[in-house]
Formats: structure tokens, C-alpha cells, sequence
């Protein structure tokens, strides 16, 4: 079972992007569950998602403490909540960022790869408000190979339409995927 855990602002989709990769997985023939946790539920407030994904029935729907991956929606989040918190060894970072250099971040020794995308400015080009998940869950299928892109740029279209597939399309080509040894 692979554990995931989206941080992001509400307003940005977070939770949303939690269920889009559950619902890839599930129409690959495999199993997911994802929930949230909102704190103070208003827009800008920090969000927090949880997403579990395995070939089995998955039975566990409490918060993931022990992460395969962690999700960063807004880089402003990193400031307020240790994102790194729990992360198992290998793990996935994927980072919406303006850097493109892993310099700039304390990343600890359970990270294995790393994936960098300015989601934001991706986000604003393309749809013309800084919401970033769709453009997120490209970094996050070009770092993992987890879920195949085909079923979350389906459930993407089915939600949000065709500018959203762009920002994912875009922010596939544009994620620097970065092998740390």
C-alpha cells in the first residue's frame, strides 16, 4: 500500500486532487481511499488530504502519519507545517515551487525523489487563478508512475474541462524530477 499526503490551502483544490488519484487508481483496477482534514474550514486556512492506494481492499481511513509521498500545493504551507513530518524511507516529494534546485529546501534522508514545479504560475497562465491541484497531479504521476495519466486527465475533464487538462499537460512538461542517491 502506498500512502500520500496532499498540503495545501482550502481554495486550492487539495482535497480534490486526493480524490482524483483515488479514482485513477480504482479505474486501473486497484483499490484507494482519500479523506480530508480541514482544521478551520474557510478558504487560505491550511488543508490537509489523505490518500491510501494499494492492490487490496484498503481498510484504514485514518490520517497517514508514515507517508510514501507528500504533495505540496502551496509553498507557503512549509513555513506553517512540517510537510516532511513522518516520511518513510524512498519517499516522493513533489514540490509546487519557483526553484527549480533543491538547494533552497531542508529535505531530509528519507527522500528519494524529488519533483519541482512552479504549479502557481503554470495555474495562472492557464486558467487565470492560482489553483494549482490539476497542475500538481502532473508532477505527481511524472514522479511516482503510481496512477497512469490518462485516468486522472479523464477525471480532470469530467470536473473542471479542458483549460485544467492543459495546466496538467503543461505541468508534466514542465516538472523537473530529481533522483536523490
Amino acid at each position: 500500500m502506498k500512502e500520500i499526503r496532499l498540503h495545501g490551502l482550502g481554495g486550492l483544490g487539495t482535497v480534490k486532487a486526493g480524490e482524483i488519484i483515488v479514482y485513477a487508481s480504482v479505474m486501473e483496477g486497484n483499490y484507494g481511499n482519500s479523506f480530508p482534514f480541514f482544521g478551520f474550514e474557510r478558504e487560505g486556512a491550511p488543508v490537509v488530504s489523505y490518500v491510501r492506494l494499494g492492490d487490496e481492499p484498503i481498510r484504514p481511513k485514518n490520517q497517514v502519519y508514515k507517508p510514501n509521498c507528500v504533495i505540496v500545493l502551496e509553498p507557503a504551507v512549509m513555513n506553517a507545517v512540517d510537510v516532511y513530518q513522518g516520511l518513510k524511507p524512498d519517499s516522493v516529494l513533489v514540490l509546487n515551487t519557483t526553484h527549480t534546485d533543491i538547494d533552497k529546501f531542508d529535505i531530509p534522508p528519507t527522500v528519494k525523489t524529488v519533483a519541482l514545479v512552479d504549479a502557481t504560475k503554470i495555474a495562472m497562465e492557464t486558467l487565470g487563478r492560482p489553483i494549482t491541484n490539476t497542475t500538481i497531479l502532473a508532477s505527481f504521476a511524472k514522479a511516482t508512475g503510481w496512477v497512469d495519466s490518462k485516468y486522472l486527465k479523464d477525471r480532470i475533464l469530467q470536473l473542471f474541462g479542458e483549460k485544467n487538462v492543459d495546466a496538467f499537460d503543461k505541468g508534466y512538461e514542465l516538472t523537473k524530477v530529481i533522483e536523490i542517491h
